[in-house]
């Protein structure tokens, strides 16, 4: 038997096929950016054209003669126009002569006068060809069109574009998520440990997957379902295995998506919502932390005419307007239940509560085996030892446990993650990486060891308490020292043997440094 196995997922598990995705398009506000940064660039341009370079007009014959005194450096003429610059120090940095008489520079004599200050070194003379009326008219109407045109496509096409997601007059619409079609679905086979929560909402998939079926017999499933548990408990991994097991569309918005500085903005995205799932029904919508918009009103000191409010009476109106045959399934979470309005709990919404708990010994060994199955395992690791070492652990934190170990083995450089990895990395996520590198004296050190050996030998000798597992006095995360017990299996009641078996454990630390 080889030192280490790959597990076998099939072809569907999304944690393989995430690399299939398609890369992500560049963000539009990067070409905003190029396009502002013109826009200064072209106004400063224009701004030193005409600001900085303080042009003066003057006549012909205040060019000659200043050309004999030696204040200009150059001269350019074309047509019956010329312009110059001066030698630096003056008021001016050029000059330019609008109109020049059709004689003088028929005149020989003057000609004759301008090559000789050439030749004397006075002036630095050219003729060019005269402009066009179309290249002085572009050349005065080109600046002004490009920078009317980028103030139109960054600010007007906001205005043009009503079904453009950030533009604004989107201002009011839903920020709902539907997930790409090609992104792999979410089934059971991802979801472990709350198996009666999965076996209640059977019904829901069924219903979807073929709503006629229950309509023959008149009967109408639940509008709302709210799910309850703590943080990490897997409330949104189970909304998106329903509609990954019924196939059909999931819309996700977060409490906090109608929430908006302006009244009214979370009633208009709550109504754009119930239409757009109305239009792709089946389908599911999944209201995640709905206690952000749901709580009880009246509780404040804000009117019934706040932002919050009006959200939630909005809700309260699309849910009670749903048809029989709407297809339509609100699905909601919150670990917060006991502040959630009673209207949105009575019969005709949020009519079925599904409570979802934090996973038992069995639970959590096969939340450990669907997340370990994305990551190379040796043959050391025992689950259901894995399982026991991680009382009270959500769905989460075993997923973290998982992926910390496998962090763990690569700075190890091993080629699999073994049971040493699995335990630092249970400790790491529940108590904090160890501080080796903290200065302690030899007195806090000796405090600790006697602190943490009273815990140790309580727990070892005193039969009703739990049997003992590690201890440590390296500090980790805001402990000094830590004395981890193993429980034998998941209790739901407290005898009294076994709470003063406890209470004599935690005591006992206190009592070793008394003694010592």
């Amino acid at each position: 038997m080889s030192a280490s196995r790959k597990n076998k997922r099939s072809e569907n598990d999304p944690l393989l096929n995430e690399k299939k995705m398609p890369p992500p398009a560049p963000p539009r506000g990067f070409f905003f950016i190029i396009m502002i940064l013109g826009l200064i660039s072209l106004m400063t341009y224009f701004f030193y054209a005409n600001v900085m370079k303080k042009v003066e007009t003057i006549t012909f014959g205040q060019m000659m003669e200043q050309a004999k005194t030696g204040k200009i450096k150059t001269i350019e003429i074309y047509g019956y126009q010329a312009s110059g610059a001066y030698h630096s120090g003056g008021s001016y940095n050029s000059f330019k002569v609008a109109v020049i008489p059709e004689g003088y520079l028929r005149d020989k004599a003057t000609l004759d006068e301008l090559d000789g200050l050439q030749k004397q070194g006075f002036i630095k003379l050219a003729y060019k060809e005269p402009n066009t009326f179309l290249y002085q008219l572009l050349l005065s109407i080109l600046p002004l069109v490009i920078i009317f045109g980028l103030i139109w496509y960054v600010f007007f096409r906001q205005f043009k574009s009503v079904n453009n997601p950030t533009g604004i007059f989107s201002f009011g619409k839903s920020k709902s998520r539907l997930p790409p079609k090609d992104r792999p679905r979410v089934t059971f086979d991802d979801v472990a440990g709350i198996d009666e929560e999965r076996d209640e909402v059977q019904e829901i998939i069924m219903f979807l997957k073929d709503p006629k079926k229950f309509q023959k017999l008149g009967g109408r499933l639940p509008r709302g379902v709210l799910l309850v548990g703590a943080p990490g408990s897997g409330k949104t991994l189970l909304a998106k295995a329903i509609a990954g097991e019924a196939n059909v569309p999931f819309f996700s918005m977060s409490g906090s998506d109608f929430v908006e500085m302006f009244v009214g903005v979370g009633a208009s995205r709550v109504r754009d919502l119930f239409r757009q799932a109305k239009e792709n029904s089946p389908c599911i919508i999944f209201l995640d932390e709905i206690d952000a918009v749901g709580r009880q009103r009246g509780t404040g000191l804000g009117g019934g005419h706040d932002e919050r409010e009006q959200t939630l009476n909005a809700i309260l109106v699309e849910m009670d307007g749903f048809d029989t045959d709407a297809g339509v399934i609100v699905v909601a979470a919150t670990n917060r239940p006991d502040v959630l309005d009673s209207a949105l709990l009575r019969p005709g919404r949020f009519d079925r509560q599904i409570m979802i708990s934090l996973p038992d010994m069995k639970g959590r060994e096969a939340i450990l085996k669907v997340h370990a199955r994305r990551i190379k395992i040796d043959d050391s690791v025992n689950f259901t030892k894995l399982g026991q070492m991680t009382p009270l652990f959500s769905g989460a934190e075993l997923e973290a446990v998982i992926n910390e170990s496998a962090l763990l083995a690569v700075m190890k450089k091993k080629e699999a993650v073994s049971m040493e990895e699995m335990e630092e990395a249970r400790d790491k996520v529940r108590w904090g990486r160890q501080k080796r590198s903290r200065v302690m004296d030899e007195e806090d050190r000796k405090v600790t060891a006697y602190h943490e050996s009273g815990h140790a030998l309580a727990s070892y000798f005193i039969p009703e308490a739990e049997k003992l597992h590690k201890v440590t006095i390296i500090p980790r995360g805001p402990y000094l020292g830590a004395t981890m017990q193993l429980p034998e299996k998941d209790r739901y009641h407290m005898h009294k043997k076994y709470i003063l078996a406890n209470i004599r454990v935690l005591f006992a630390g206190r009592v070793a440094e008394e003694i010592f």
